[in-house]
């Protein structure tokens, strides 16, 4: 490191060669630094200061030399702050004074008669913040809340997280890791409709999906209401009252046959979605039922086609709900069509969201309150209407007897006459 003086007046700068690692991002082999002093002793005290702080501009023009969006709004960032500027977007650099926009012009260095654009970027406010997403909000959200982990244990830190992890990792599964502006009200009802679905099917209560929504919400409004965002979350009206589960109308048997069952009415669904509301019809088995079924549990071949509901590889709602069901009408069409099951939405969520999203616009879910799950309740009316034993109803539902259950039950082919007297 030498300390020089440079031109007339006196004044002392910083002569030093430019180290091989910053080659791609400072084109100049030795560098020249004001000091701005005459005095070799303050020269010498300011050196040291002056050439980290060149370093701290390279490494952040490194850190800028890259495609990741998030490191490269970073490096501007602190590549402004090494110029000594405070980085501003664009349409705020605009609105500085004067003199300061002509500092910031002309710090920005020229290469070949060119401006340096990663400099350029940096204090002219060229570079774009990348979108927030939910992901991203909830890196944000443990910095902008961190008032509420004063005083908190290791362990209650952990209990304190892990909750709002969940509720954010579960809606990224269902909607998508998308911008926290571009949540939409349809967002919000596929993340609730994908709850309801758990609830209705035993596997959780309702204040467990409250929980989820509530998380949720408090990631994403602290996140808007601490950095300013302004957004207009959907997030009201959205929780689940005791009760509520179970509510939910079933298809009348017209509209199954005239629009659900109607040729070409599902031929926008994915085939896969589309075969498993299908297979619903004329089973009632619940969506992650069917679409967990393997390739050994879909028995087409036999001398009744069937599915047989198992709990080897995921729990069931209860002892009850391991049942084998018959394959009837278009519930078996449907299966012949994937007989190796559906690893798309295998252990996955998603299906219900996207099932439901299609019949709401496309004119398929008889009113605002009828989803898939709807197809469940519908099966038990119709055998309802047929007439068929509490203790069958029971079997085909996976439902516990209110009474002891006494023998085998019905055998595979009377359940078989039984469906198919009422299929679809």
């Amino acid at each position: 490191m030498a300390i020089k003086q440079r031109g007339k007046g006196g004044k002392l700068s910083l002569y030093k060669r430019v180290p091989a690692r910053y080659e791609a991002v400072e084109p100049r082999k030795f560098v020249w630094v004001a000091l701005h002093t005459d005095s070799m002793t303050q020269a010498t005290r300011k050196a040291d200061a002056v050439w980290s702080e060149m370093i701290e501009a390279w490494e952040a023009k490194l850190a800028g030399d890259t495609a990741d969006a998030e490191q490269r709004f970073k490096a501007a960032r602190d590549l402004a702050a090494a110029r000594g500027f405070r980085f501003l977007p664009v349409n705020k650099v605009a609105q500085v004074p004067l003199d300061e926009l002509r500092d910031r012009m002309a710090a920005v260095p020229l290469r070949s008669d060119e401006p340096d654009m990663i400099e350029a970027a940096a204090v002219l406010g060229g570079a774009r913040e990348p979108s927030l997403t939910v992901s991203r909000a909830l890196d944000a959200y443990w910095q902008l809340a961190r008032e509420k982990t004063l005083g908190k244990s290791p362990d209650q830190l952990r209990r304190w997280r892990n909750p709002r992890i969940k509720a954010v990792t579960n809606f990224i599964a269902v909607v998508g890791d998308k911008a926290v502006s571009e949540i939409s009200t349809e967002d919000m009802l596929d993340f609730r409709s994908w709850w309801l679905d758990r609830i209705e099917a035993g596997n959780v209560g309702p204040g467990s999906a409250n929980k989820d929504l509530i998380h949720l919400g408090e990631v994403l409004k602290t996140v808007n209401r601490m950095k300013r965002l302004g957004l207009a979350l959907p997030l009201d009206g959205l929780s689940f009252k005791e009760g509520e589960a179970g509510q939910r109308p079933p298809f009348s048997p017209d509209w199954i046959r005239d629009k659900l069952v109607a040729k070409g009415a599902l031929d926008g669904l994915n085939s896969e979605a589309r075969a498993i509301l299908l297979a619903m019809v004329n089973t009632g088995a619940r969506p992650s039922e069917i679409a967990n079924l393997t390739a050994d549990r879909i028995r087409l071949e036999s001398k009744v086609p069937h599915i047989s509901i198992e709990g080897e590889d995921r729990q069931l709602k209860s002892a009850y709900a391991r049942r084998v069901i018959p394959l009837c009408g278009v519930s078996q069409e449907a299966m012949r069509m994937h007989p190796d099951g559906f690893p798309r939405y295998r252990d996955k969520p998603g299906l219900s969201a996207t099932v439901n999203k299609y019949l709401r616009e496309n004119g398929l879910a008889e009113t605002p309150l009828h989803t898939m799950y709807s197809l469940r309740h519908s099966f038990e009316d119709r055998m309802i209407a047929a007439g068929v034993d509490d203790r069958i109803r029971r079997d085909l539902f996976g439902h516990r007897l209110d009474r002891e259950r006494y023998g085998k039950g019905a055998t595979l082919e009377h359940l078989q006459e039984i469906v198919q007297a009422l299929a679809f």
